[in-house]
């Protein structure tokens, strides 16, 4: 299981160099916000990454809100560090305890809220414009439903990968 460590006691472990902080969110994420000295390795790559010249470290993982780090303490700690830790809140018990974060106003909001977003004013738009013009419109609000189904179902969300191709977003697609 990985050790719970308070922000105000890993600020200082970080600063001095003692601890190594893996970031595991996704990149577009890390972009617009992140702890300044984190590294960046997604979950989705976290397998690949050879980390054993940093075994002799303790390691503190991250990521929003402590929740998709916890709920893969298993994955991370088969990564083969022997001191490792999850950052209690994640990215926002950060924040909240007052500590500096890097920001990038420039940087566009997570895919996932971007989906969020749109699928929820076709959905709206949908309930609306099937109240006030047609109920054919309660169709549109089926379908972003539906999309949101299958995507939860097979992990292919179609509407970010449209989201990804939009300009704002080609920055940090890679």
């Amino acid at each position: 299981m990985l050790r719970p460590i308070a922000p105000e006691a890993l600020q200082p472990r970080l600063a001095s160099g003692e601890m190594l902080l893996i970031d595991i969110r996704e990149p577009d994420e890390y972009a617009r916000e992140h702890i300044r000295g984190a590294r960046l390795i997604p979950l989705n790559a976290i397998d690949a990454e050879d980390l054993t010249a940093e075994h002799g470290r303790p390691v503190c993982f991250t990521c929003r809100s402590g929740n998709r780090t916890a709920f893969n303490a298993a994955r991370l700690l088969a990564k083969g560090f022997p001191d490792s830790y999850v950052l209690e809140g994640g990215l926002d018990g950060w924040k909240k305890a007052g500590l500096p974060v890097h920001f990038n106003p420039r940087a566009p909001l997570d895919l996932m809220r971007q989906v969020q977003i749109v699928a929820g004013s076709m959905a709206l738009a949908g309930a609306v414009l099937a109240a006030v013009v047609s109920p054919w419109f309660i169709l549109l609000s089926g379908f972003v439903g539906a999309g949101l189904v299958f995507a939860g179902i097979t992990g292919f969300c179609g509407m970010a990968r449209l989201l990804k191709l939009m300009p704002w977003n080609r920055a940090t697609a890679g």
